[in-house]
């Protein structure tokens, strides 16, 4: 650097006054840490923002998977301010180890942007739902998004306070909290929409306990919140326009089963209906039947076309018969590589689906387990 300032000062000393004055100002007082003799420094402009080098050498200390967090979110590794020191600090305080933040920081790395102060009133909110600590740091090794994905915390006590007007509890909150945190993101002005139109609605279709209701649908399916207005009507109206329904047995779908869908897209309720109808009628089903099948089940039709149909393939190779299916309808929420394991499984002990049912598809993995124990020994 000394070099190129002293070639610097040579040259510029050698220039007559006249050649001195031509040159443009900004190469005059440009500062020697510039590229030598470059008259124009305007590609800076075009050049990607640098990864901050401290940050990547501080995170690389800490355990931190940096190929996960430029996946991620990359932006935050050009950042100058920080604070993964402080948050590294603040949660094991928390009785969080050291791999765990690492395993934080990599799968959010907005994490480390966070302040002391709010993630301090952050956690104190949390108090107010949850029952301890621990319960807090296990949510936060689960789903990292939940605690640190807004940074507004005023926000996040208004919506706080406003579900537990509605009659959610600090278990439906923390539910929430780990399956759909975004809602406490929302914009007060947001959910109270949402919450007024289920309101509305109810007392239009003449319901005596509007508050049960708006408790209930949100309590099962928190990610309608999540959804317009517009698309959440559209969705009741299709369910009562498609299996012609009156006020009372729409209320009751609602409550139950069928509120579990009303988060998905107006258009992709009709698609997949369509499907299902189209599937189970080309097997001899009945109208009725469909219908019937639907309203009983109404989470088939959270299933693409594809998964549905290779489902009720693979159940009629096993010579399982669509009644049977029809029946139980459980074995639809199953992922089509465990029902496949399963039928091997049960083949292997020459179970009878004709006989013994095919409820066994659908049990929890642990009741699974426990059932081929007792048929291989038998």
């Amino acid at each position: 650097m000394r070099g190129l300032m002293n070639i610097e000062n040579k040259l510029l000393s050698s220039m007559s006054v006249t050649s001195f004055i031509k040159w443009p100002t900004d190469f005059i007082f440009r500062r020697s840490s510039h590229r030598f003799l470059c008259l124009k420094n305007d590609s800076s402009s075009t050049e990607p923002e640098k990864e901050n080098s401290i940050l990547i050498n501080n995170l690389t200390v800490m355990g931190v998977d940096l190929k996960m967090v430029r996946k991620r979110q990359p932006g935050v590794l050009r950042r100058q301010i920080t604070n993964e020191d402080g948050l590294k600090n603040f949660l094991q305080a928390k009785g969080v180890n050291r791999e765990a933040v690492a395993s934080i920081i990599s799968r959010y790395p907005r994490s480390i942007i966070r302040s002391y102060q709010s993630l301090n009133e952050r956690w104190e909110i949390w108090q107010s739902i949850l029952t301890s600590d621990l319960e807090i740091v296990q949510i936060l090794k689960r789903s990292p998004e939940s605690f640190f994905r807004s940074g507004n915390n005023t926000n996040m006590q208004k919506n706080i306070t406003l579900f537990y007007s509605i009659g959610l509890t600090s278990k439906d909150l923390g539910k929430m909290l780990t399956r759909v945190p975004r809602v406490f993101s929302n914009s007060i002005e947001l959910n109270e929409q949402i919450i007024h139109l289920l309101n509305e609605i109810y007392i239009d279709f003449g319901g005596q306990n509007a508050d049960h209701f708006v408790k209930e649908i949100i309590s099962r399916n928190p990610f309608i919140l999540l959804r317009s207005s517009k698309q959440v009507k559209a969705n009741i109206q299709f369910f009562q326009s498609s299996f012609n329904l009156d006020n009372e047995e729409l209320l009751t779908l609602l409550q139950g089963q069928g509120g579990d869908v009303l988060d998905l897209s107006n258009e992709y309720l009709k698609k997949t209906l369509t499907n299902v109808k189209e599937k189970l009628l080309s097997h001899e089903c009945t109208e009725s039947e469909v219908n019937a099948f639907v309203l009983k089940h109404p989470r088939i039709l959270y299933l693409s076309s594809q998964n549905l149909n290779d489902k009720i393939n693979l159940l009629l190779q096993a010579s399982i018969s669509l009644q049977q299916v029809l029946r139980s309808p459980l074995v639809f929420d199953k992922n089509i590589n465990t029902i496949r394991s399963r039928i091997c499984e049960l083949e292997k002990v020459d179970y009878n689906f004709g006989t013994h049912g095919i409820g066994i598809l659908a049990l929890s993995k642990q009741r699974f387990e426990a059932k081929m124990e007792k048929l291989r020994c038998a």
